[in-house]
């Protein structure tokens, strides 16, 4: 089956313009707030929506970020609105919308029956961030199965072979970051994304989508990660954009990004 997020990706490209993709957390500020932000973000130029719903233990989130994800726990949410929230969101806009999760709520949902909701709600795949190809058996299996998108990270941290098993076993795209940790001096973290990019694209055996996410949150900035990137993900800025500017202030947060994309060569 063809992936429609690589496919929303090479629209983008072919219009003479590198891909964005949104983060935003569900359930935040409340559930249908979190699922209208998604509708808006979708309708202000981001090409892929990467919907995250709240965790208890967000390991890898910033501080904004952690603080709407557990807000929306705070409010009572419950894992199967997430496939409520991808349902009415796939069914107001046509944007591919990826869940990132932790791992362990798919197990404790169970993994065919989480992909078999997943696909009947509309939803383009999973980001898996705490599991690697290696110990996806039964998520790579899943996601053939039912068509779902596969996205795995890569770090600069990867080895070589850790690299070749991503690059395998990753569909949509490969989310590339800078560090797993938490993200510090910009222009280190860069060179490092970049860096990265290249070694992936020196190993890739097939059409490689790498999109960077490194605490993108300007149009420059954007337009930084383009010259040598398929996407550029934002997350925070976004989450913050909706916390203090409600549904306006991320649509117009949105607009101004997506004004990075644009290339003027590839």
């Amino acid at each position: 089956m063809s992936s429609r997020v690589a496919a929303a990706i090479d629209a983008a490209i072919a219009d003479g313009r590198g891909a964005f993709v949104g983060y935003l957390p569900l359930g935040f500020p409340d559930l249908q707030t979190s699922i209208d932000a998604a509708v808006v973000l979708a309708e202000n130029g981001a090409d892929v929506l990467e919907l995250g719903p709240p965790y208890s233990d967000p390991v890898m989130d910033g501080t904004v970020i952690q603080e709407a994800t557990q807000a929306a726990l705070a409010g009572g949410f419950r894992l199967r609105d997430t496939f409520a929230a991808v349902r009415e969101i796939t069914r107001r806009v046509d944007v591919p919308v990826l869940v990132m999760t932790y791992w362990n709520p798919v197990l404790q949902y169970g993994v065919d029956r989480y992909a078999d909701d997943l696909l009947a709600a509309g939803g383009a795949g999973l980001i898996t961030p705490d599991i690697t190809p290696d110990a996806a058996a039964e998520w790579i299996a899943a996601s053939k199965r039912t068509g779902l998108d596969r996205v795995f990270l890569a770090a600069p941290t990867s080895t070589d072979e850790r690299l070749d098993l991503i690059l395998a076993e990753s569909t949509g795209f490969v989310y590339t970051v800078s560090t797993m940790g938490i993200t510090g001096e910009r222009a280190q973290l860069d060179a490092a994304a970049r860096r990265l990019v290249d070694r992936m694209r020196g190993r890739a055996t097939a059409d490689l989508r790498a999109c960077v996410g490194i605490g993108i949150s300007t149009a420059d900035q954007v337009a930084g990660v383009l010259e040598y990137a398929d996407g550029a993900i934002v997350g925070t800025a976004l989450v913050r954009a909706l916390r203090d500017g409600g549904l306006d202030g991320l649509a117009q947060t949105a607009r101004a990004l997506a004004a990075g994309t644009a290339r003027t060569s590839i």
